[in-house]
Parts: C-alpha cells; sequence; structure tokens
C-alpha cells in the first residue's frame, strides 16, 4: 500500500509542487500586506467608518486568503516531503527552511491574534510597531528560498 502511495506522489510531483507554491505566494502575500493594513488601522479612530472598513478588509484578507493559503502549503509541503527523492535527509538545508517555515506560521498566527485586538478595539501599538513586523516575513522568506534553490550544506 505505501508503495502505491509513493508511487503516487512521484506521478503528482510537478502539480503538487505548482500547487505548494502558489499557496506559499498567496500566504506571502497576506503575510506581506496584513501588517501594513495595520499600519493604516492604526490612523483611523476606532469605531470609525474608516475604522470598520480596515476590520473587513483585514478579516477577508486573514480568513478568505492567508488562512487557506497556509493550510494548503503546508498539506502539500508534507506530500512534498513524503515524496521519494525530492528531501535528502542527510543534508542540512532543510532544517533551515523548517525554521523559516515555523517562523512564517508564527507570524501568520501573531498576525491574527493582532487583527483580533484591531477587531475589538483593544490595539495598544503604535504603526511604527507593524512597520517593524512588516518586514519579518521577508527575512523567513529569503532563508526558505536560499536554502530549496541553493541548498548550501
Amino acid at each position: 500500500m505505501w508503495a502505491a502511495f509513493e508511487d503516487a506522489l512521484i506521478w503528482a510531483y510537478p502539480w503538487t509542487k505548482a500547487i505548494h507554491l502558489m499557496a506559499v505566494m498567496a500566504w506571502l502575500a497576506g503575510l506581506f500586506y496584513l501588517p501594513r493594513l495595520f499600519v493604516y488601522h492604526c490612523a483611523a479612530e476606532p469605531g470609525s467608518l474608516q475604522s470598520e472598513t480596515f476590520k473587513v478588509m483585514e478579516r477577508r484578507l486573514l480568513k478568505i486568503i492567508m488562512n487557506p493559503a497556509m493550510e494548503v502549503a503546508w498539506l502539500f509541503g508534507v506530500l512534498l516531503v513524503l515524496t521519494p527523492g525530492i528531501v535528502d535527509w542527510r543534508a542540512g538545508w532543510w532544517h533551515l527552511k523548517m525554521l523559516g517555515i515555523v517562523a512564517m506560521t508564527g507570524f501568520h498566527h501573531m498576525f491574527a491574534a493582532w487583527f483580533k485586538d484591531f477587531l475589538h478595539d483593544r490595539n495598544q501599538r503604535p504603526a511604527r510597531f507593524y512597520r517593524a513586523w512588516n518586514e519579518a516575513p521577508t527575512i523567513a522568506m529569503i532563508v526558505i528560498v536560499a536554502m530549496v534553490i541553493g541548498k548550501p550544506f
């Protein structure tokens, strides 16, 4: 049974990789954009039409794009890892890649918690805080892409 599953994974590899990459791109787009929305949301008066509009934008970005994209990226990433011959488990690059993925997932959950603060008009952080965190997913992305493409060790 496992051999049939492995054969299916090998056959589906190009499509698995394509779906994984599309999901990662959508997830990253959200990770780059949500903290930027928080920066602008900080300037809106709580309860104002502008603040309520930001809440709708943030909720839709998180619930309709980011959450499903993260889930699909993880699912198809696991399928890629299970595909025979794709990962050399003796190499060290994949450890650093996984650290980058765990960091991205952590950023996602942090951003979701901050969204709840805005949703309930409890944000206490200044715009510069979110401006700084807007860069964190970029660092994780650089590490992940460098490890996958370069496989330096």
